[in-house]
């Protein structure tokens, strides 16, 4: 006998790369949407540098979101090959969550954003005006006015990422946008990307909040050993951080350790809370020098 009401019936699901300039909270707004934390936040822009994929799951529907850098002008080869990751997740994606600033807008990378989605026919665009917390009601209205403006956007939405505020009205939003169909993840999978790049991130971030302005962007890091001890109930994680210069591991191992350590640290409980079971991180600081000027250096990392 035919099912007539098979389990993915009327069910939703689909693709949304979330594109803005740097720093205007996008990876915060995609954990909030998770409800796990897959993406590094920091005050500091261009803290992503890779596509990340994050999966939440409703009922009724299940949204796959590509996180990307910051979108921005610049000669830099690093920064360049962040941005051209951001352009190429709106490439194939079934909508594209724009996330401006409200708090503090950024006209050259904002324009730059709308001439790229005017270059050519886009998919759904909703626009979330984020940071509405530290906006007065006045002006919020007159940027929504200059917004609808600008583009033909589906919505626009004020919210807040950091209070939640109106994140469930735009995950509806969202929703009645996307294609029918079955969902692509089963519902206790949150992200796509392997746990030990994760990893890598987790410590990225401790040396992006922990360290003087100019070291994070002369940062990478990669684990160099992730061996899951199970009858131990332990991870052991051996993790390579690369800056560019001579002068600059210092800062980042510290008067006697203490940065390094203060990063291993945090890192450490950021990992163990992700994996749910202990972990043994060791870091050790390498020198490439100026590796986020060339080419070979950054595919060597990962870039």
């Amino acid at each position: 006998m035919t099912d007539l009401n098979p389990p993915d019936q009327g069910f939703k699901s689909g693709f949304t790369a979330i594109i803005g300039a740097p720093n205007v909270g996008k990876s915060t707004l995609l954990n909030i949407m998770i409800g796990e934390k897959v993406s590094i936040v920091s005050n500091k822009p261009q803290t992503t540098r890779n596509r990340i994929a994050g999966v939440s799951h409703r009922p009724g529907f299940q949204i796959v979101f590509l996180d990307t850098p910051g979108i921005h002008q610049s000669s830099k080869p690093l920064n360049s090959k962040m941005v051209e990751v951001a352009l190429s997740a709106i490439s194939d994606v079934d909508i594209i969550l724009l996330v401006v600033d409200a708090a503090n807008p950024e006209p050259a990378s904002e324009q730059l954003i709308l001439d790229k989605l005017r270059s050519k026919r886009q998919p759904p665009v909703i626009l979330a005006l984020n940071k509405i917390d530290l906006v007065k009601k006045p002006k919020l209205l007159q940027l929504i006015d200059r917004w609808q403006k600008s583009y033909p956007f589906e919505e626009i939405i004020p919210v807040s990422a950091t209070e939640g505020t109106q994140v469930d009205e735009l995950l509806t939003a969202m929703e009645k946008r996307l294609p029918e169909g079955p969902p692509y993840f089963p519902e206790d999978m949150i992200t796509d990307m392997p746990e030990r790049f994760i990893a890598a991130e987790m410590i990225r971030e401790k040396v992006f909040e922990l360290t003087a302005q100019e070291i994070p962007f002369s940062t990478a890091v990669t684990i160099e050993a992730f061996e899951e001890l199970p009858k131990k109930n332990l991870v052991r994680i051996h993790a390579a951080i690369h800056i560019e210069r001579d002068s600059q591991k210092g800062i980042i191992i510290g008067k006697q350790g203490a940065m390094l350590r203060a990063i291993g640290e945090a890192a450490r409980l950021d990992i163990e809370q992700m994996l749910g079971t202990r972990v043994f991180l060791q870091l050790f600081v390498r020198i490439e020098k100026n590796w986020s000027k060339d080419a070979r250096a950054l595919r060597k990392l990962g870039y």
